[in-house]
Protein backbone atom coordinates (compact mmCIF):
# COMPACT_ATOMS: atom_id res chain seq x y z
CA UNK A 1 0.00 0.00 0.00
CA UNK A 2 1.17 3.51 -0.68
CA UNK A 3 2.10 5.44 2.23
CA UNK A 4 4.94 7.64 0.96
CA UNK A 5 4.90 10.15 -2.07
CA UNK A 6 8.39 12.13 -3.09
CA UNK A 7 7.82 15.07 -5.14
CA UNK A 8 10.60 16.67 -7.51
CA UNK A 9 9.86 20.08 -8.54
CA UNK A 10 11.27 23.48 -8.80
CA UNK A 11 8.32 24.84 -7.06
CA UNK A 12 7.63 22.80 -3.81
CA UNK A 13 5.91 25.11 -2.01
CA UNK A 14 3.55 25.00 -4.38
CA UNK A 15 2.82 21.32 -3.80
CA UNK A 16 3.23 21.21 0.22
CA UNK A 17 0.73 24.39 0.28
CA UNK A 18 -1.85 22.62 -1.69
CA UNK A 19 -1.41 19.21 0.02
CA UNK A 20 -1.30 20.70 3.41
CA UNK A 21 -5.13 21.30 3.33
CA UNK A 22 -8.66 19.18 3.65
CA UNK A 23 -7.94 15.20 3.80
CA UNK A 24 -4.45 15.23 2.34
CA UNK A 25 -2.98 17.63 5.30
CA UNK A 26 -5.47 15.40 7.92
CA UNK A 27 -3.55 12.19 6.47
CA UNK A 28 0.00 13.95 6.32
CA UNK A 29 -0.83 15.21 9.78
CA UNK A 30 -1.94 11.59 11.25
CA UNK A 31 0.79 9.73 9.67
CA UNK A 32 -1.18 7.79 7.67
CA UNK A 33 1.08 9.43 4.91
CA UNK A 34 4.54 10.79 4.18
CA UNK A 35 4.81 13.61 1.55
CA UNK A 36 8.35 15.25 0.78
CA UNK A 37 9.38 17.65 -1.87
CA UNK A 38 12.48 17.90 -2.98
CA UNK A 39 13.91 21.00 -5.30
CA UNK A 40 16.87 19.90 -7.80
CA UNK A 41 18.43 23.50 -7.79
CA UNK A 42 19.08 22.27 -4.39
CA UNK A 43 21.69 20.01 -5.46
CA UNK A 44 23.81 22.41 -8.27
CA UNK A 45 26.99 23.79 -7.64
CA UNK A 46 26.76 26.71 -9.23
CA UNK A 47 26.08 30.34 -8.25
CA UNK A 48 22.91 30.60 -10.17
CA UNK A 49 21.70 27.08 -9.10
CA UNK A 50 21.08 26.40 -12.71
CA UNK A 51 18.96 23.60 -13.51
CA UNK A 52 18.12 24.30 -17.42
CA UNK A 53 19.84 24.63 -20.74
CA UNK A 54 18.76 25.49 -24.36
CA UNK A 55 18.02 22.80 -26.55
CA UNK A 56 20.24 20.86 -28.73
CA UNK A 57 19.28 21.79 -32.58
CA UNK A 58 17.53 25.20 -31.52
CA UNK A 59 14.13 26.29 -30.78
CA UNK A 60 12.33 28.22 -27.81
CA UNK A 61 12.27 27.35 -24.40
CA UNK A 62 14.50 25.88 -22.13
CA UNK A 63 15.07 22.37 -21.23
CA UNK A 64 15.79 20.47 -17.66
CA UNK A 65 19.08 19.08 -17.38
CA UNK A 66 19.62 15.20 -16.89
CA UNK A 67 22.17 15.64 -13.97
CA UNK A 68 20.43 17.90 -11.49
CA UNK A 69 17.79 15.33 -11.75
CA UNK A 70 19.96 12.28 -11.16
CA UNK A 71 21.25 13.63 -7.96
CA UNK A 72 17.59 14.68 -6.94
CA UNK A 73 16.77 11.44 -7.54
CA UNK A 74 20.02 9.61 -5.82
CA UNK A 75 18.84 11.43 -2.65
CA UNK A 76 15.31 10.11 -2.78
CA UNK A 77 16.25 6.64 -2.89
CA UNK A 78 18.04 7.19 0.15
CA UNK A 79 14.52 7.93 2.22
CA UNK A 80 12.16 6.31 -0.54
CA UNK A 81 14.95 2.89 -2.34
CA UNK A 82 11.38 1.13 -3.84
CA UNK A 83 9.81 4.16 -4.59
CA UNK A 84 8.33 3.97 -8.57
CA UNK A 85 9.74 7.24 -10.34
CA UNK A 86 6.97 8.57 -12.67
CA UNK A 87 7.28 11.87 -14.77
CA UNK A 88 4.17 13.53 -15.42
CA UNK A 89 4.28 14.39 -18.65
CA UNK A 90 1.58 15.09 -21.66
CA UNK A 91 2.80 12.24 -23.74
CA UNK A 92 2.25 9.82 -20.49
CA UNK A 93 -0.67 7.37 -20.14
CA UNK A 94 -4.31 8.67 -18.88
CA UNK A 95 -4.55 9.09 -15.22
CA UNK A 96 -7.71 7.35 -14.39
CA UNK A 97 -8.67 5.57 -11.35
CA UNK A 98 -7.95 2.08 -12.50
CA UNK A 99 -4.51 3.43 -13.27
CA UNK A 100 -4.11 4.73 -9.93
CA UNK A 101 -5.95 1.68 -8.59
CA UNK A 102 -3.23 -0.61 -9.96
CA UNK A 103 -0.33 1.20 -7.58
CA UNK A 104 1.00 -0.59 -4.91
CA UNK A 105 4.38 0.93 -4.06
CA UNK A 106 5.41 4.68 -3.04
CA UNK A 107 5.76 7.23 -5.87
CA UNK A 108 8.22 9.17 -6.81
CA UNK A 109 6.42 11.96 -8.95
CA UNK A 110 8.68 14.26 -10.94
CA UNK A 111 7.27 17.31 -11.88
CA UNK A 112 8.62 18.93 -15.26
CA UNK A 113 8.54 22.72 -16.63
CA UNK A 114 9.95 24.85 -19.60
CA UNK A 115 10.16 22.87 -22.30
CA UNK A 116 10.44 18.90 -20.98
CA UNK A 117 13.59 16.73 -19.51
CA UNK A 118 16.59 15.70 -21.24
CA UNK A 119 15.02 12.52 -22.97
CA UNK A 120 18.72 10.91 -21.80
CA UNK A 121 16.81 10.92 -17.76
CA UNK A 122 13.74 10.04 -19.03
CA UNK A 123 15.18 7.00 -20.81
CA UNK A 124 17.45 6.04 -17.70
CA UNK A 125 15.93 6.56 -14.87
CA UNK A 126 11.64 7.06 -15.45
CA UNK A 127 9.56 4.03 -15.10
CA UNK A 128 6.74 5.61 -15.94
CA UNK A 129 5.14 8.69 -17.80
CA UNK A 130 1.14 9.55 -16.90
CA UNK A 131 -0.76 12.71 -18.14
CA UNK A 132 -3.64 14.51 -16.51
CA UNK A 133 -5.26 15.28 -19.70
CA UNK A 134 -4.76 16.41 -23.34
CA UNK A 135 -4.21 20.05 -22.58
CA UNK A 136 -0.96 21.73 -21.62
CA UNK A 137 -0.15 23.32 -18.03
CA UNK A 138 3.15 25.11 -16.94
CA UNK A 139 4.68 22.05 -15.22
CA UNK A 140 3.24 19.02 -13.26
CA UNK A 141 2.92 19.78 -10.12
CA UNK A 142 -1.14 20.38 -10.64
CA UNK A 143 -0.97 16.70 -11.80
CA UNK A 144 1.17 15.62 -8.80
CA UNK A 145 -1.12 17.52 -6.28
CA UNK A 146 -4.06 15.47 -7.98
CA UNK A 147 -2.25 11.70 -7.73
CA UNK A 148 -1.10 12.65 -3.83
CA UNK A 149 -5.09 13.67 -3.29
CA UNK A 150 -6.67 10.59 -5.30
CA UNK A 151 -4.17 8.13 -3.39
CA UNK A 152 -4.70 9.58 -0.55
CA UNK A 153 -8.39 9.02 -0.70
CA UNK A 154 -7.63 5.31 -0.97
CA UNK A 155 -5.78 4.81 2.03
CA UNK A 156 -7.59 3.49 4.96
CA UNK A 157 -8.72 6.21 8.02
CA UNK A 158 -7.84 8.82 5.81
CA UNK A 159 -11.62 9.86 5.56
CA UNK A 160 -14.18 10.23 7.64
CA UNK A 161 -16.50 7.59 6.52
CA UNK A 162 -15.18 3.99 5.43
CA UNK A 163 -17.30 3.63 2.47
CA UNK A 164 -16.95 7.25 1.06
CA UNK A 165 -13.97 6.62 -1.21
CA UNK A 166 -15.95 3.50 -2.16
CA UNK A 167 -18.66 5.40 -3.01
CA UNK A 168 -16.59 7.68 -5.74
CA UNK A 169 -16.99 8.38 -8.96
CA UNK A 170 -15.70 6.17 -11.22
CA UNK A 171 -14.51 3.16 -8.36
CA UNK A 172 -16.80 0.74 -10.09
CA UNK A 173 -16.23 2.42 -13.73
CA UNK A 174 -19.63 4.85 -13.37
CA UNK A 175 -20.10 8.44 -12.27
CA UNK A 176 -21.27 8.66 -9.04
CA UNK A 177 -24.85 9.46 -8.52
CA UNK A 178 -26.73 12.56 -7.51
CA UNK A 179 -26.73 13.46 -3.91
CA UNK A 180 -29.17 15.59 -1.82
CA UNK A 181 -28.74 17.30 1.70
CA UNK A 182 -30.98 19.58 4.04
CA UNK A 183 -33.47 21.40 3.79
CA UNK A 184 -35.74 18.65 1.88
CA UNK A 185 -37.27 21.70 -0.30
CA UNK A 186 -35.26 24.48 -1.91
CA UNK A 187 -36.29 26.92 -4.28
CA UNK A 188 -38.89 24.98 -5.76
CA UNK A 189 -36.77 22.03 -6.07
CA UNK A 190 -37.64 18.99 -3.33
CA UNK A 191 -35.12 15.30 -2.97
CA UNK A 192 -36.30 12.32 -4.43
CA UNK A 193 -39.19 10.40 -2.80
CA UNK A 194 -36.75 7.40 -2.39
CA UNK A 195 -33.94 8.96 -0.39
CA UNK A 196 -36.63 10.48 2.31
CA UNK A 197 -38.46 7.08 2.86
CA UNK A 198 -36.04 5.07 4.36
CA UNK A 199 -35.98 2.43 2.76
CA UNK A 200 -32.48 0.89 2.41
CA UNK A 201 -32.45 -1.35 -0.56
CA UNK A 202 -34.30 1.05 -3.08
CA UNK A 203 -32.59 3.52 -2.11
CA UNK A 204 -29.20 1.72 -3.02
CA UNK A 205 -31.08 0.70 -6.26
CA UNK A 206 -32.24 4.02 -6.88
CA UNK A 207 -28.71 5.50 -6.69
CA UNK A 208 -27.25 2.43 -8.80
CA UNK A 209 -29.74 3.42 -11.37
CA UNK A 210 -28.90 7.10 -11.25
CA UNK A 211 -25.04 6.65 -11.43
CA UNK A 212 -26.11 4.27 -14.61
CA UNK A 213 -28.22 6.83 -15.79
CA UNK A 214 -25.73 9.48 -15.41
CA UNK A 215 -22.99 7.77 -16.92
CA UNK A 216 -24.67 6.88 -20.07
CA UNK A 217 -25.66 10.10 -20.86
CA UNK A 218 -22.34 12.05 -20.36
CA UNK A 219 -19.45 9.52 -20.45
CA UNK A 220 -20.69 6.57 -22.55
CA UNK A 221 -17.44 5.75 -23.08
CA UNK A 222 -17.13 4.09 -19.46
CA UNK A 223 -20.68 2.22 -20.43
CA UNK A 224 -18.77 0.78 -23.54
CA UNK A 225 -15.23 -0.24 -21.70
CA UNK A 226 -16.78 -1.24 -18.60
CA UNK A 227 -19.94 -3.52 -19.61
CA UNK A 228 -22.97 -4.10 -17.70
CA UNK A 229 -24.65 -7.52 -16.05
CA UNK A 230 -28.67 -8.18 -16.56
CA UNK A 231 -30.02 -6.14 -13.47
CA UNK A 232 -27.45 -3.08 -14.58
CA UNK A 233 -28.94 -3.15 -18.23
CA UNK A 234 -32.32 -3.03 -16.68
CA UNK A 235 -31.90 -0.36 -14.30
CA UNK A 236 -30.09 1.62 -17.06
CA UNK A 237 -33.33 1.03 -19.40
CA UNK A 238 -35.57 1.99 -16.90
CA UNK A 239 -33.59 5.19 -16.57
CA UNK A 240 -33.99 6.09 -20.42
CA UNK A 241 -38.11 4.97 -20.13
CA UNK A 242 -38.04 7.48 -17.76
CA UNK A 243 -36.32 10.46 -20.10
CA UNK A 244 -38.65 10.32 -22.91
Amino acid sequence: MINRFDVITLFPELVQDACAQGITGRAIDRGLVALQCWNPRDVTEDVHRTVDDRPYGGGPGMVMMAEPLDRTLAQVHEVSPDGKLVYLSPQGRPITQALLGEQQQNLILLCGRYEGIDERFIETRVEEEWSLGDFVLSGGEVAAIAVVDALTRQIPGALGHEQSAEQDSFMHGLLDCPHYTRPESWRGKVVPDVLVGGHHEKIERWRLKQSLGRTWQRRPDLLESRGLNDEERKLLNEFIDEQN
